[in-house]
């Protein structure tokens, strides 16, 4: 019998992730459901294998090599993430340094899981990553509209031009994406997130996986 190993050998583009999937936008990205699902704890990739706890979420806002695995073996992760109550779709990095081609092809990888891990009974959360203005050219596309949506400030707002695209990248998502709910994960300063809570937006925040740690050890 064939192994998920040598399918990955045979296969490495994974293009039966996205067999019978519908597509939008130039670069036919797979459109995923629409969930309106309120995630309040979450747990990294790379920790859902010794969680003892299942009644959490699990996201990808970790270093890519974690999670590379979960793109050249899908089927041998799934059985792992059908047991959480849900997963924040794969987040493959865009980082504004890379060649355009490579954010597309990142952008294309992590709906293409999502759209798989939908197919097969998962409730996800679309995670919306974008690195400057060229990239909303495509970084939206697949995503439903009203629907919840995930974004993560992890690491992503240290320095003074990232803090920028940042604030650029999330009114350009509120304008073409129109979420009823925003989850975000990790810190929510004021002067990006106030104007938009402000309005009377859904914003939930989920604390950084090290907080939640750390508060549990301290009861």
């Amino acid at each position: 019998m064939e192994t998920v190993y040598e399918r990955a050998k045979i296969s490495p583009f994974r293009c039966e992730l996205v067999g019978d999937a519908c597509f939008s936008g130039e670069y036919e990205l797979p459109i995923l459901r629409i969930t309106r699902s309120l995630p309040t704890r979450a747990i990294p990739f790379d920790k859902a294998r010794t969680a003892k706890e299942q009644n959490q979420w699990v996201h990808f806002y970790i270093h890519d090599y974690r999670f590379e695995c979960l793109w050249s073996y899908p089927e041998k992760y799934l059985p792992l993430l059908q047991r959480f109550e849900g997963v924040i779709s794969p987040d493959f990095s865009l980082y504004r340094s890379m060649p355009l081609a490579m954010q597309i092809w990142n952008t294309y990888r992590n709906r293409a899981l999502s759209y798989w891990l939908q197919k097969n009974g998962v409730d996800v959360i679309p995670n919306v990553r974008w690195g400057d203005e060229r990239t909303f050219a495509f970084c939206f596309d697949g995503i439903p509209m009203e629907s919840t949506v995930a974004i993560s400030t992890n690491g992503c707002i240290q320095k003074k031009s990232d803090r920028f695209y940042f604030k650029q990248g999330l009114q350009a998502m509120v304008e073409r994406l129109r979420p009823r709910t925003i989850i975000n994960y990790s810190c929510m300063p004021r002067d990006i997130f106030g104007p938009y809570l402000d309005a009377g937006m859904h914003i939930v925040q989920i604390p950084h996986y090290s907080i939640t740690v750390r508060d549990k050890g301290a009861r």
